[in-house]
Order: structure tokens, then sequence, then C-alpha cells
């Protein structure tokens, strides 16, 4: 498991799944330090899906919501998957709201990074 220790967030390549534990702010700082470290290992590697775990995250702002949905965009142009396990009720309602739950699978309870 590599861990980017600026804003500890941990990354998990399971087969061809990409787990990321989203840090316990999702605003813009580590929402663009997350985008540029999956695009970088989606590109490297042969990813079929990102498995965000928001078991930590209790605030998300509008650029989590963009880096969600960026990263939706280019998994589906690649033939992948994206979907986000263990969000709690506050980031949930967030994601309802803004519509990402219309087109990405949001788990509130199941899964969560690997060990």
């Amino acid at each position: 498991m590599s861990k980017n220790l600026e804003m500890q967030t941990e990354q998990k390549i399971i087969g061809n799944t990409l787990w990321i534990k989203v840090p316990q702010e999702l605003d813009h700082h580590s929402a663009d330090q997350i985008c540029r470290e999956a695009d970088r290992l989606v590109r490297e590697r042969d990813i079929g899906e990102i498995t965000f775990d928001f078991s930590d995250t209790v605030f998300c702002d509008s650029s989590g919501i963009g880096m969600l949905m960026g990263r939706y965009k280019m998994m589906r142009a690649l033939g992948g998957t994206v979907r986000a396990v263990r969000v709690q009720e506050r980031v949930s309602k967030i994601l309802m709201l803004s519509g990402v739950m219309k087109i990405i699978p949001v788990e509130s309870k199941q899964g969560g990074i690997a060990e």
C-alpha cells in the first residue's frame, strides 16, 4: 500500500481495482492530489475500476464532486467504472444533491479499502 505523506491518502491496487481511501476533508487541495495520483496510476497500470473509500470523510466541497466526476469520465472513456463505498450520511447527502449518485454507485456501509 502506498501513502502520500502530504495528505495521508492510501492507495492500493488489487487485481485491476484501484482503491483510494479519501481523506477526512475532501477539498480543493486533497482533490487535486487524488486526481493526479489516480490519473498516473490509471495510465501506468491496467485499472478497470476506481473505488473511493469514504469511511473517514466528513467534508466534501465542489472540488471533491469535480474529482469524482473527472475520474468517472476518464474511466468511462477507458471502459472502466468508478464507485464510492462507506459513505457517511453527511457526505452522502452532498453526493445526492449534486447528482453524483445518479451516475456513480454509492454504497453507505459496504466495502472499504482492502487489507
